[in-house]
């Protein structure tokens, strides 16, 4: 049984005594003679972080600093074969490489042939692990994989994560798949590097939880100390490693803190300069069980000034000459890549038979000193966490039509070719542009929240323009597939044949949707299933008719259908619009055309709307809608909502969710309540974008000065249940259908905390499930990890990432929470949970930003909650349910809806199915996505563990691949 990070975290006290120069650690010994058999064997490792965005903007960065550190880097490192460089960001890389001529390319070449210049991990970005999602993950890698294979020829050997907030075993996993065998990693918790370097684990093999073998382990080092800069990374002493970056001499541009400026080393100091710099490597080296040491030497955008290259590189190398010059003093000095010390530490390891300790986990969540837990960025910025996963979704649908437009378009011609007049040059080229302004969001300061105001702004300009631009992909390619006459395929990019029903207008406001004019001529609406699963899905447009048709189009049958009203104001419903939602029969990765008509007065079903407010009853006219309101002693019984599966209560005076019951018999209290936190008072530090600090009070209840507007709506499609309070609205809405997708809930939030001070929101749902102390929160939507409540820490620190799924559960039930959006969870008392909805703070919290988070929005989020009963049989690793698996795909990837010209002369179109059946509902298609040349296409798929013990009934309309392998060729027609 491999040691668990959960184990470490009851086993340590958390205290914070003062460790003497160290302050976090302890004092170092060593007698001298450790190294007498085995000299100590340094690389000093020259790098520059360069964030794709934090204070400036990619642009202004690249602009001011990063283009003149890769040109000075082509010039320093050329003038001498011993010295060396790594490099992380692909991003700039690609950028600085476009702008340069062929002899300098010619010259970046031989760098890296020559093992001088390193390309490290070669991803994108440096990825945020907490806030990203998987897909985003994966895809940001390969963008820089790609480029780097194309343009250089080489393939990363060595992971480098200095600066994300936190480190997720799913990155770890994705770098071992992509082909690394080392990484390196920095921001962990200062208790857990001390336990490790207590423990000589500072180097360990990591494995993946669910794995038996070794065969997801990668060799990760976890650097020590405070921080990655120079003072922190020579050794132990601060005050002693800034006197050695040489950045800092008196007269250049930063200083030490410490008030003891570094020397420029000449023949008459060296000595005394060496010795004590290799008292500080010594005092490392013992950290670990190798006597090769790792010291990288850099910090935030580095080596910008020609100088700074010649004061770093010509006084390192004058010690070094004195070290090797000194045998006795059992140290080999030199500059190295990454991946030359990991050579040297697996070789060193191999001589000594020495081996690595073995671990599972994940590093969240990190506090860098004191009670200052980095658990705000988890939800800073929601608008923009979401619009992060609605171009991923955007994304991941495109990439998908796409292809399977191109493979059509070649299966139709016999000599292989592409529709002559479909663009598909400039629609890779946007796909491309997609692909990186989604891999550029993944970066640590970028999803997380944590950059100035104006680069937000730039960030959810590019992802706004992106989603734009794909749309007009994902409309061509569906315009091509779906004509029965390929001839009458007709580009013009200024009258596309098909119109998203969603439009966003800016890049920070919410998708509206645009109202279908209606008339006794059919209105083509084309539906996408981006899904691998048979799905029923309930459709819902905004039309300018109380009554509507709709039809499949294909079969002429009609589809079960609802209006309902559109609400101007909570007590206002429009006069001229109304949304129709009707079911929809999708099979997988289908594009389904309906057409809607307008019909006779009454013909369509309509919603029944019951309006409450304690006290205040609202006034409400419509001529459309019957609109009733809560009389006598039904103003105090608790409102209810049933379906086949699930019946729920809530308050009367409220709207909010207490009671829900399964149709097995199961009763669960699940009661939803909002909270509020405010940050600490006086002179203390407070909460930033970065930090989450509470007052001192903990959660108070949210409370308004009136009772909130409470709506409930009653269809045969669907029926809900809204609050409206000043500060949000939330509904509860529970879908009438057959299969999986009525067990559950869907919730949602529309959030706007603009006019508070110092506040975060909360969502907080209080159940009866016995949890205990545990509960389960997802990494990166790629697997479950097990949370464990801890009373010795601070209530910040008991908050986790939470990207897409949490769970509660007992010996009978459980209670899941699947998320359209990344947020902070917390379980902070047995069968809890708290989402963190959004955060004002007026303050910057000291961690290098220099604002506060007050840029808020009119903030939408979404949610499935989902109770199961469990029974025997559940896996010692613990994962989703098959249920909530498949809750968690329509939730992150639902149908996307087009609309046809309103023209009686449309061309005639038929409805495109490429899959014989779903795939088995474990197996998600994760992309498919077309490569460099537009020849060939990449597919992958995710097999995704699921728990036994919740088994539902009945099964779905899927198999599961259990007792199967996967073809991939069968499904496909």
């Amino acid at each position: 049984c491999l040691p668990l990070l959960l184990d470490v975290y009851d086993l340590l006290p958390f205290d914070n005594p003062d460790g003497g120069p160290w302050k976090q650690g302890f004092e170092i010994t060593y007698k001298g003679d450790e190294w007498s058999e085995q000299p100590l064997e340094l690389f000093l490792i020259p790098h520059s972080h360069n964030d794709p965005g934090w204070i400036k903007t990619f642009d202004a960065y690249y602009h001011d600093q990063t283009r003149h550190i890769l040109d000075n880097m082509v010039v320093k490192l050329s003038e001498d074969s011993r010295r060396k460089l790594i490099w992380a960001e692909i991003s700039y890389f690609s950028k600085w490489w476009n702008d340069i001529d062929d002899q300098k390319r010619a010259a970046v070449k031989r760098l890296v042939e020559a093992g001088q210049l390193e390309l490290v991990t070669g991803g994108w970005v440096m990825p945020d692990e907490a806030n990203s999602h998987y897909f985003a993950m994966l895809d940001q890698l390969m963008e820089g994989h790609q480029w780097l294979q194309k343009h250089l020829g080489v393939k990363p050997r060595s992971g480098w994560a200095i600066d994300p907030f936190g480190h997720s075993p799913s990155m770890a996993y994705l770098l071992k798949g992509a082909g690394l065998h080392n990484m390196l990693i920095q921001r962990v918790h200062y208790s857990i590097k001390k336990h490790f370097a207590q423990q000589q684990t500072l180097e360990f093999l990591w494995r993946q939880s669910w794995d038996s073998s070794s065969r997801s382990d990668i060799t990760c080092h976890m650097m020590p100390f405070y921080s990655y800069d120079v003072p922190h990374t020579c050794g132990p002493n601060p005050a002693v490693c800034c006197q050695f970056d040489f950045q800092r001499l008196p007269g250049r541009r930063t200083f030490c803190p410490w008030k003891i400026p570094p020397k420029p080393i000449t023949d008459q100091n060296v000595q005394e300069r060496a010795l004590l710099l290799l008292d500080q490597y010594r005092q490392k080296s013992r950290l670990f069980r190798s006597s090769v040491l790792l010291v990288p030497l850099g910090d935030d955008f580095r080596y910008v000034e020609s100088s700074e290259w010649d004061v770093q590189f010509n006084n390192y190398q004058k010690l070094f000459d004195y070290f090797n010059q000194h045998p006795e003093l059992h140290i080999k000095a030199r500059f190295g890549t990454l991946s030359d010390y990991f050579q040297a530490l697996h070789q060193r390891l191999s001589t000594t038979r020495t081996t690595l300790p073995k671990l599972r986990g994940d590093f969240f969540s990190y506090a860098d000193r004191d009670d200052h837990y980095w658990t705000g960025y988890f939800t800073s910025r929601p608008f923009y966490k979401r619009l992060d996963r609605k171009l991923e979704a955007t994304l991941r649908a495109t990439e998908i039509l796409f292809s399977l437009t191109l493979a059509e378009m070649r299966r139709s011609h016999s000599d292989g070719r592409l529709a002559e007049n479909f663009p598909a040059r400039e629609y890779f080229q946007w796909l491309t542009t997609g692909r990186r302004n989604l891999a550029l969001f993944q970066h640590h300061d970028a999803v997380a929240g944590t950059e100035r105001e104006h680069v937000v702004v730039d960030y959810g300009t590019r992802l706004f323009q992106s989603i734009l631009n794909l749309h007009q992909v994902l409309q061509s390619s569906a315009h091509w597939l779906l004509l029965l006459d390929k001839s009458q395929y007709h580009h013009d990019q200024s009258k596309p044949f098909l119109q998203m029903d969603e439009v966003i207008s800016a890049q920070d406001a919410l998708p509206q949707k645009t109202t279908l004019s209606l008339s006794l001529e059919p209105r083509s609406l084309i539906i996408f299933n981006p899904t691998e699963q048979l799905r029923t899905s309930v459709i819902s447009v905004v039309v300018d008719s109380p009554d509507a048709r709709v039809v499949d189009a294909e079969t002429g049958r009609q589809m079960a259908a609802q209006i309902s009203a559109v609400w101007a104001e909570p007590n206002q419903p429009s006069t001229d619009t109304f949304q129709l939602s009707f079911v929809a029969e999708l099979p997988p990765l289908s594009l389904v055309v309906y057409h809607v008509t307008k019909e006779s007065s009454g013909s369509t079903p309509r919603a029944r709307y019951t309006v409450h407010r304690r006290g205040n009853p609202p006034d409400i006219h419509t001529e459309h809608f019957q609109v009733s309101s809560l009389q006598g002693s039904e103003a105090d019984a608790p409102l209810s909502l049933s379906n086949k599966h699930v019946q729920i209560w809530s308050s009367p005076e409220t709207g909010l969710l207490e009671k829900l019951r399964l149709q097995s018999g199961l009763v669960r209290k699940i009661q939803v309540q909002f909270l509020w936190y405010g940050t600490r008072t006086g002179s203390r530090d407070k909460s930033g974008a970065y930090l989450f600090l509470p007052a001192d009070e903990g959660a108070q209840l949210y409370t308004s000065s009136e009772p909130p507007l409470v709506r409930v709506s009653r269809g045969p499609i669907f029926s809900d249940i809204t609050s409206h309070f000043p500060h949000f609205t939330h509904t509860v809405r529970l879908f009438h259908l057959d299969g999986h997708a009525g067990k559950s809930l869907e919730i949602s939030n529309l959030v706007d905390i603009r006019s508070q001070v110092n506040r975060e929101l909360v969502m907080k749902i209080v159940s009866d499930v016995a949890s205990g102390n545990r509960f389960y929160s997802d990494l990166n939507g790629f697997q479950m990890q097990q949370r464990r409540t801890l009373a010795k820490l601070p209530l910040q620190a008991n908050f986790y990432p939470m990207t897409s799924a949490a769970f509660l559960q007992d010996s009978m039930s459980r209670l899941s929470l699947l998320s359209a959006q990344s947020q902070g969870v917390a379980s902070l008392k047995p069968g809890e949970l708290e989402l963190v909805l959004d955060r004002r703070l007026q303050q910057d919290d000291n961690r290098g930003l220099g604002q506060g988070v007050t840029d808020n929005k009119l903030t939408a989020s979404l949610y499935h909650l989902l109770l199961e009963d469990r029974g025997v049989g559940g896996a010692s690793v613990d994962h989703l349910s098959l249920l909530a698996h498949l809750a968690s795909l329509s939730l992150c990837h639902p149908p996307m809806t087009m609309v046809a010209p309103s023209n009686s002369q449309l061309p005639k179109l038929r409805p495109f199915q490429p899959l014989q059946s779903s795939l088995p509902c474990d197996i998600h298609l994760l992309n498919l996505k077309t490569l460099e040349d537009t020849q060939e296409a990449a597919l992958f798929l995710h097999r995704k563990g699921f728990d036994c013990s919740t088994a539902p009934k009945p099964a779905p309309q899927c198999t599961w691949s259990e007792h199967e392998e996967v073809t991939t060729h069968s499904p496909f027609i």
